[in-house]
C-alpha cells in the first residue's frame, strides 16, 4: 500500500519516523511518501519536504510567512494527487493539516490522524471540522478519547509514543565524565531559540559548579550557537544526541512541548521556560483557555514543574527554581514521585506506534 504521511515538526519526525516502522512490519509492501525529517528517511520514507523549512512559531510568524504557507499547501496537493496514495495520515501539525484534510476528503481519500491537534486548550470549534474530515483519530494523550466523547466523536486511544522510545534508549558511554551537567533545551527553530537561550545562558552564571549542554536543534548550523555562547565558559552544546544528554543531567531548562515530557520521563527535574514575541503572547493568552503549557502539567492536572512564561522567565527566576529542584530534598521526592505516576497513566496503552500502525491496517481492511 502507498501511504502520504505529513508531520511539520521534530516531534512529529520522531513519531512518524517509528509509526514508518511499525506499518513495513506488518505491511511488507508498503510505500511512503513524507512530509518529515531525517528520522522518517532514516525509517524508509521518501521526504518531500522537511520540517524545518515548515515550521512558523507563533501568530505573528505565522502572518509573515503566509505566503510561503500557501505555496507549501498548493503543492502538497498537487504532490498527493500525482502519487495517489491509499491512505494520508496527518500527523499534529494543525494549521496545515486540517486545511489537507479538508481538501483530502474532498477528493474521496481515506484520511487518519495520528496525535490530535491541541482543540483541548484553544479553538475547540475545529473538532466539527475533525468530525466531518478525518475518518479515524488515533490520540496519544489520555484526557483528550473523554474531550472527544463529549462531541460525540469516538477516537482510539493508542498510548504515549515517548513511553517505548524512552524505555528502549540504551545509554552510551558518558558524554560528560567527572562533570554536574543541567541541560538546556531551547527549542528547534531559530526565532524561539535567540527568545529563550539567551536568559537561560545569562542564568547559567550563577551555577559555576555546572556545566550546563545545549540540545542544539536538527538542521541549525554550529556558527549560529557558537555566536550566542562566546561569553560563556561553562556551556557546550551536542548534537543529534539529546536523550544521552538528559540520560547524563542533574536537572533541565526546558522550553514548552513534547521536550518536556522527554524529560520528565527521564526522570530529570525541570524547569519550563517559554518566551514568545508580545505580539503573539497577548494573542495567544486571550485565546488559550488551559490552565498549564507544559505537557507534564496538563496530564497529571497540576503543577508538577515549575512553569515560567513570558515576562515570568528572567534569569533571576529561573536561577531561585533551578536552585529548588538542585537542592530541596522533599521537592525532588514529590517530583520524583509524579514523574513514576505520569509514567504509569502514559504506559496504560502500550507500544504506541504498534498500536497506531495496527489500526490504521485494521481501517485500510489489510
Amino acid at each position: 500500500m502507498k501511504y502520504y504521511i505529513i508531520a511539520g515538526e521534530a516531534s512529529g519526525d520522531l513519531h512518524g519516523s517509528n509509526l514508518v516502522k511499525e506499518i513495513s512490519m506488518l505491511d511488507k509492501a508498503a510505500e511512503f511518501r513524507c512530509w518529515g525529517g531525517d528520522k522518517m528517511q532514516e525509517a524508509g520514507a521518501v521526504i518531500v519536504k522537511h520540517y524545518r523549512d515548515l515550521a512558523f512559531m507563533g501568530f505573528l510568524e505565522v502572518l509573515k510567512n503566509l505566503r510561503t504557507i500557501f505555496k507549501n499547501l498548493d503543492f502538497c496537493k498537487k504532490d498527493i494527487l500525482a502519487y495517489h496514495p491509499d491512505v494520508l495520515i496527518l500527523i499534529d501539525y494543525p494549521g496545515f493539516n486540517l486545511r489537507i484534510a479538508k481538501w483530502a476528503k474532498q477528493q474521496g481519500l481515506k484520511i487518519i490522524f495520528y496525535i490530535s491537534p491541541q482543540v483541548w486548550a484553544w479553538k475547540e470549534g475545529r473538532v466539527k471540522a475533525i468530525k466531518r474530515d478525518v475518518d479515524k483519530m488515533l490520540v496519544i494523550l489520555p484526557f483528550e478519547k473523554a474531550f472527544y466523547k463529549n462531541w460525540n466523536f469516538e477516537v482510539v486511544y493508542v498510548g504515549h509514543p515517548l513511553v517505548n522510545v524512552i524505555n528502549n534508549f540504551l545509554p552510551a558511554a558518558p558524554l560528560f565524565k567527572n562533570k554536574n551537567v543541567i541541560a538546556l533545551l531551547p527549542g528547534s527553530r531559530k526565532q524561539e531559540i535567540l527568545k529563550k537561550l539567551p536568559v537561560m545562558l545569562e542564568a547559567s552564571v550563577n551555577f559555576p559548579q555546572y556545566h550546563f549542554v545545549i540540545a542544539k536543534a536538527p538542521g541549525i548550523e554550529e556558527v549560529f550557537y557558537n555566536g550566542l555562547l562566546k561569553p560563556y565558559a561553562n556551556v557546550s552544546f551536542v548534537s543529534n544526541q539529546t536523550y544521552q544528554l538528559l540520560s547524563e543531567s542533574k536537572a533541565a531548562l526546558v522550553t514548552s512541548g513534547t521536550a518536556t515530557l522527554e524529560t520528565a520521563l527521564f526522570g530529570v527535574p525541570e524547569v519550563v521556560c517559554y518566551k514568545g514575541s508580545s505580539i503573539s503572547y497577548q494573542i495567544a493568552k486571550r485565546l488559550i483557555k488551559i490552565k498549564y503549557i507544559c505537557l507534564v502539567n496538563l496530564i497529571m492536572d497540576k503543577e508538577v514543574v515549575k512553569e515560567l512564561i513570558q515576562d515570568e522567565m528572567t534569569a533571576e527566576n529561573i536561577t531561585t527554581e533551578l536552585n529548588a529542584i538542585l537542592s530541596d530534598p522533599a521537592r525532588q521526592q514529590r517530583l520524583k514521585e509524579d514523574y513514576a505516576a505520569l509514567k504509569k497513566l502514559l504506559s496504560e496503552g502500550g507500544n504506541a506506534s504498534a498500536n497506531a500502525a495496527k489500526h490504521i491496517l485494521e481501517f485500510l481492511g489489510k
